[in-house]
């Protein structure tokens, strides 16, 4: 379909929450599918939620590799990581709904297509259940942990206004990815702080 422009934190479409789609199988709604789809992939990401394209409807779309710790994140445009999840089977998820499962947490980087080249640490639950609706009117209900599990909690915290700044626990560690990348690269590998290289390049979503 058609590359669509990403909107940016203080767009106030971004702090609103969306609105429930009301017919998941109409050609509407699938045109926007295709539209988010083309705008992920173009942005260099993994997820995409419909606001961030300035529609307040509550759609996302994603893909992720299989087995990738919750800490960790894609690397660079190139990186065989990014690569790997472009092979991914895509999600639509129309209408989602997030149940935590447990208690166990994890601190992962996360970075945004919304919030362009700016990363910071993000605290999330390891194993959710979500469930929601396919553009073919399919539902969709699964249990996933780890990496999953936090690009769909990022993803649909854009369907209720969230942004991941606003989920971090001290935002003055929001930093500029090229800069945490630069130092990363300058410091002895025993004196890096306890995320890896792969993390201060933040997964965009």
């Amino acid at each position: 379909m058609a590359e669509r422009e990403i909107i940016r934190m203080g767009n106030p479409v971004l702090r609103r929450r969306a609105d429930e789609v009301e017919d998941p199988t109409s050609a509407d709604l699938k045109a926007l599918v295709e539209d988010m789809i083309d705008s992920m992939f173009a942005a260099d990401g993994v997820g995409l939620a419909a606001p961030q394209i300035g529609v307040s409807q509550r759609v996302v779309v994603f893909c992720t590799p299989p087995d990738r710790p919750a800490e960790s994140s894609p690397g660079a445009p190139g990186d065989p990581a990014r690569e790997m999840i472009r092979e991914q089977p895509i999600t639509v998820l129309i209408n989602p709904e997030i149940e935590f499962l447990g208690e166990d947490m994890a601190i992962g980087i996360e970075g945004c297509l919304s919030v362009p080249g700016l990363c910071g640490p993000v605290t999330r639950y390891q194993r959710i259940r979500y469930t929601g609706v396919t553009p073919d009117g399919d539902r969709i209900d699964r249990t996933v942990d780890d990496f999953h599990a936090r690009v769909v909690q990022h993803e649909c915290d854009h369907l209720d206004g969230i942004l991941y700044p606003m989920r971090m626990d001290d935002i003055s560690q929001l930093a500029y990815v090229d800069e945490v990348t630069r130092m990363h690269e300058a410091e002895p590998e025993s004196d890096r702080a306890p995320f890896s290289e792969t993390d201060t390049e933040a997964t965009p979503a």
